[in-house]
């Protein structure tokens, strides 16, 4: 997959530098050539020797190393990789790339390069929140730096939330995906998944019963095209697919601030479920029964993802895909949709509870475009995906 590519890592300083020494194992597995430069506090947590024994070349690590320079100089080092990949990629190093900063061997390489640069961040929950690094995320992001993760999950520092760095496996499958010379290589595409759970009190929520299973293999299918994938998932009953950017969310709130923090992008296509109201003002305690009879919930309408980017004026992405789960009369209800909302495409599919298409592993789509209705045969939800990537990459080509 990845044989004679050659790829420069930066190991950064944090606990989750222990996870570039399987990722470099894995690297040479399938095939790539791996180049290693520790940053000083990177060295604090895997040493030099295992770095290099892994590797079987040397490690670079002070920026004014005269051997290195005559053999081989930081600058032609900063060029001579496939890709730059930053594993793990802190919030200090992070911030020196977005400012320009050039005062270490790490910083000046990622400053000196015209190669593509590929983040896995890791660090504190806090930090990963913090509006400086969300800043800092931002002109990266529009300097055309690619991430993978960060991960949601326990963390060293006896914390929970996103900030863990992408599993080595993740990792190199975001590798793979960047190196591809496929349809879709240097065009980021944003992909919304599963159901949204509105909040009635601390303990009940109000959701559907979508499983997430079609919005992940859509993922998985542009991936594979070599397409940058921004995943913006609320709680699904499926795993995320490896190898792209993943956002959790819960409610639609929350997935809607998710896809404006996402864009630009190339296409968006919109798969998740997203419930059309949530409770106006859910409780901050468990709601009890009481002798006065049920409780009264008073409705409020949530944002409209899907006709909120198609209608944007400035930025809205070249191609829009929206989904419509409709229980009859499924092209005229999805055909008036796409008017209404004003996408692109609408992949429209009946969920009765007699199709099971609904948490199940197949999938029977019309696809309703200005071209009019296509229907498509009933496939295995992972060929509806292919089928609908590699629509997406010729509509992105053309």
């Amino acid at each position: 997959m990845l044989a004679g590519k050659h790829i420069l890592l930066i190991i950064g300083g944090g606990i989750a530098a222990y996870k570039s020494l399987e990722l470099i194992r894995r690297l040479q597995d399938q095939g790539a050539r791996v180049t290693p430069v520790l940053t000083k506090s990177g060295a604090e947590f895997v040493t030099p020797l295992s770095v290099s024994a892994l590797a079987g070349t040397p490690v670079h690590q002070e920026l004014f190393d005269l051997t290195a320079e005559a053999e081989m100089g930081h600058i032609q080092l900063s060029r001579s990789a496939d890709l730059l990949v930053v594993a793990p990629a802190t919030a200090d190093l992070m911030a020196k790339m977005a400012q320009g900063h050039a005062n270490d061997l790490a910083s000046t390489l990622l400053l000196a390069t015209d190669t593509p640069v590929l983040l896995a961040p890791a660090m504190n929950v806090r930090m990963w929140e913090h509006p400086a690094t969300r800043r800092n995320l931002e002109i990266l992001k529009g300097d055309g730096v690619s991430l993978v993760g960060p991960n949601e999950g326990s963390m060293a520092c006896g914390e929970f939330g996103l900030g863990r760095m992408a599993e080595p496996e993740e990792i190199l499958t975001a590798i793979a995906a960047k190196l591809s010379d496929g349809p879709l290589t240097g065009k980021r595409i944003l992909v919304t998944s599963g159901p949204t759970h509105e909040p009635i009190d601390p303990v009940r929520y109000i959701a559907n019963r979508s499983s997430g299973a079609q919005g992940a293999a859509v993922a998985r299918a542009l991936r594979d095209l070599g397409a940058e994938v921004v995943f913006i998932t609320g709680p699904a009953a499926v795993r995320p697919p490896e190898g792209v950017q993943v956002v959790p969310v819960e409610s639609a709130r929350e997935m809607a601030a998710a896809v404006q923090a996402a864009l630009p992008a190339d296409a968006g296509v919109f798969a998740a479920a997203v419930a059309d109201w949530r409770v106006a003002s859910a409780s901050d305690r468990k709601l009890k029964k009481s002798k006065d009879g049920l409780p009264v919930l008073e409705f409020a309408e949530n944002p409209d993802i899907l006709k909120t980017v198609s209608q944007m004026s400035e930025g809205r992405p070249g191609l829009v895909v929206g989904f419509a789960a409709e229980t009859n009369d499924v092209v005229e209800n999805a055909t008036a949709k796409r008017k209404r909302k004003g996408c692109d495409w609408i992949v429209a599919n009946d969920v009765s509870p007699a199709t099971g298409i609904m948490g199940g592993s197949e999938n029977a789509v019309i696809l309703i475009s200005d071209g009019g209705a296509e229907e498509w045969p009933r496939m295995a939800k992972d060929e509806v995906a292919r089928k609908l990537a590699e629509r997406i990459a010729a509509a992105l080509a053309g």
